[in-house]
């Protein structure tokens, strides 16, 4: 299947809005806020203008949003040597190697930053994301026993995930 990896540009924000409202809700607990809202794409957007958000897409031959990774900074806390990584892929376009590409921009961001650790969370249950971060290199640090709800209330493991890089 062929896609492109590019940037996340303002030009893209309904786009996004349409990539995030075909996806499961279960793939989007562990984001921590609802990627089906404008206003949290409008603060997403903004975060990567102020530079502490490195966003890529993934766009199929139609243009159309099929993935998206970011690598969020905090680059004035305690850990600005740590980046989260943030992935999400289209359900029917898994297990075609569009992830490893949004990771390898994760990581070649990461790396161009001069980041020493990436971090990733996860549900317990998302055996494709943690297969694949497995493989680049991550590992289990910590998880969280119900730690994220979702919206019937029903509480999930939280497992955070680390792999050590460059620096």
């Amino acid at each position: 299947m062929n896609h492109v990896i590019r940037r996340f540009r303002p030009a893209d924000r309904d786009a996004m809005l349409a990539f995030a409202a075909g996806l499961p809700e279960h793939d989007l607990l562990f984001l921590g806020r609802d990627l089906r809202q404008p206003r949290v794409i409008a603060a997403w957007l903004e975060a990567i203008e102020a530079g502490w958000i490195d966003s890529f897409l993934a766009a199929d031959a139609d243009g159309v949003i099929i993935g998206s990774a970011a690598l969020v900074r905090d680059p004035h806390g305690w850990s600005a040597h740590v980046g989260e990584v943030r992935l999400l892929v289209m359900a029917d376009r898994r297990g075609h190697g569009l992830g490893r590409d949004l990771v390898e921009a994760v990581f070649a961001a990461a790396t161009a930053h001069g980041l020493a650790k990436l971090t990733a969370s996860m549900t317990v249950d998302q055996a494709g994301s943690r297969t694949l971060l497995e493989s680049v290199g991550f590992h289990q640090e910590a998880l969280l026993a119900r730690h994220v709800r979702d919206q019937s209330g029903t509480a999930h493991d939280l497992a955070i995930l680390a792999c050590p890089i460059g620096g």
